[in-house]
């Protein structure tokens, strides 16, 4: 969804900024062989000059990287820059798996863990003990899409930020359209800082993507679990191809129609929900650093926040800590219950000795952010993995502005988004004065960039693909449980509907029953029916 990892305004999302509770085997017999050769034929000749792509195996080695698991493989699978020129140059994507502990798996299963703009690597070494139970039958695989992680990272430079915030803050002297230059200018120095992935980062080329790593990883059939954006990116290639589709979850389930405009305002009210119940969650402990009464806790955080954009504090990685990059902190802490004591001990250990260390590890997912690069060189014909050290630490939230942008076939004028921009402050501010702003710069940061696609919008429905299970949870801050109904409706009847009756985002890492049902589906094809239910841990029911 828009922002789902977002809440790093300098790189952490969802996303981050992830859900926080997710922290092949046997060689092919001569059948499964001939079977693999003709389907790269059919492929290749499909797919019109993609063959050399399609036609590649990975190579997966013992992972090098600070703290990853013994029992994590990486890889890397080639891809085209532009799927409409493959001449044009190419693209290594990092990908990483768990083997399978079966003597004789079914193949792979590809997780994507939302943002859009968060490591899939990253989420798999941390996530580990969530996806146990599927290594009984799969390798299970993740990836850094294009533009993310270790795959040709983009940036927008050191203050691209806090730039767009100064453009949409509420100040209402002076020409508005001062701050259109002035996120014009932010999106030229994204696009300085990016290189040529950043013209090619839409879903619908990581969908193709996926195609690619599909064929590569020997499936004949995609099996994917995909939480918040992922349920966007597995809606998509669904579409593209309906043919390729064997067992799909799609958890947190994203918008496939909603402007931007209306995302940022939904994921701003569902924010302050989540940050209200903490708030009364934590003025009922003694340790709590607003005190006990809730109504004023909330009116501290948001001075807090202010108190911080007026005057940052300086970090050990060469930026300054502000009131967005707080609220961005607030907002990883706020996906599930389980982060509120880790939240709770960041803000005590920022209110009472003024460390920002907590809500650093919160915004940035628990990783430490590396520093922002200078402009990249002049393109290659291909691009090679980026080292672990050198992903930029904005990262995280210029790609999921580079991905937003080209899924958005909207491109307001000046005139109109001059218009607009009053309004939408006031919008904002009503439904959230601690998130509101950052949405609302958010919204305006595609101003300046092409036109996106309206392939999601126009053609990903009406599905003619095998059934797909659709988790979405009643209480999700980020992907409200209206948008699984909504995409169900629009998918058609491939869509079966499981009703998480539970509070968080997303309900795979925390709902038992939600795990089970998923696990069931992904690893025997068992189906509740739909619109049947999960309901509190107390009393799940099915």
């Amino acid at each position: 969804m828009l922002g789902e990892l977002s809440e790093r305004p300098r790189g952490g999302h969802h996303a981050k900024g992830l859900p926080p509770s997710f922290r092949r085997g046997a060689a092919a017999g001569a059948v499964g062989l001939v079977l693999l050769a003709t389907g790269l034929t059919a492929t290749a000749r499909e797919e019109g000059g993609l063959g050399r792509f399609y036609d590649q195996k990975i190579e997966w080695a013992a992972c090098e990287g600070t703290e990853l698991p013994k029992d994590l493989q990486c890889g890397t699978v080639t891809v085209p820059l532009d799927y409409a020129d493959p001449g044009k140059g190419t693209l290594e994507l990092a990908l990483a798996r768990y083997r399978a502990s079966s003597d004789d798996p079914r193949g792979s299963v590809v997780l994507n863990f939302g943002g859009p703009g968060g490591s899939g690597v990253q989420g798999l070494a941390y996530g580990r003990k969530d996806f146990l139970g599927l290594t009984d039958d799969y390798d299970v695989v993740s990836f850094d899409p294009r533009g993310v992680g270790r795959s040709s990272p983009v940036s927008c430079g050191a203050d691209a930020t806090s730039r767009a915030l100064e453009a949409t803050d509420g100040e209402e002297t002076g020409d508005p359209r001062d701050a259109l230059r002035q996120l014009r200018e932010v999106a030229a120095e994204c696009e300085k800082h990016s290189g040529p992935v950043l013209a090619h980062m839409g879903t619908v080329d990581v969908a193709r993507d996926l195609d690619v790593m599909r064929q590569a990883l020997g499936d004949r059939k995609l099996n994917y679990l995909g939480f918040s954006y992922g349920t966007r990116l597995g809606a998509v290639y669904a579409a593209r191809f309906p043919g390729k589709v064997g067992r799909m979850a799609l958890d947190g389930v994203d918008t496939l129609t909603e402007s931007p405009a209306e995302q940022g305002l939904v994921s701003a009210r569902g924010q302050q929900r989540a940050l209200e119940n903490f708030l009364t969650w934590c003025t009922e402990e003694v340790a709590c650093p607003f005190g006990q009464d809730a109504r004023a806790a909330r009116e501290q955080v948001v001075d807090l926040v202010r108190s911080l954009d007026d005057t940052p504090v300086p970090t050990d990685f060469g930026y300054e800590f502000t009131g967005q990059d707080l609220a961005g902190a607030i907002a990883q802490g706020l996906y599930t219950k389980e982060m509120w004591p880790v939240l709770q001990r960041a803000l005590a250990q920022l209110m009472e000795d003024g460390d920002t260390n907590g809500v650093e590890s919160l915004a940035s997912g628990g990783m430490a952010p590396a520093p922002l690069p200078p402009a990249p060189a002049p393109a290659r014909d291909d691009e090679p993995l980026a080292d672990e050290e050198d992903v930029p630490l904005d990262n995280l939230p210029a790609a999921l502005m580079a991905v937003n942008c080209a899924d958005d076939p909207d491109r307001p004028d000046e005139e109109q988004l001059t218009a607009d921009l009053t309004r939408l402050r006031a919008a904002y501010e009503e439904a959230s004065p601690v998130f509101g702003p950052y949405r609302l710069a958010q919204v305006v940061l595609c101003h300046g960039r092409p036109k996106g696609t309206d392939y999601i919008r126009e053609k990903v429905k009406d599905l003619d693909t095998p059934k797909m299970l659709l988790v979405g949870t009643r209480g999700d801050p980020a992907t409200p449980y209206q948008w699984t109904e909504q995409t169900a409706k629009r998918l058609g009847p491939s869509a079966v509907v499981l009703d998480n009756r539970n509070e968080g985002h997303t309900g795979y890492g925390s709902s038992e029953c939600v795990h089970r049902k998923v696990d069931d589906f992904l690893l025997y094809g068992s189906l509740p029916p739909s619109g049947s239910s999960c309901g509190t841990e107390d009393e799940d029911r099915i």
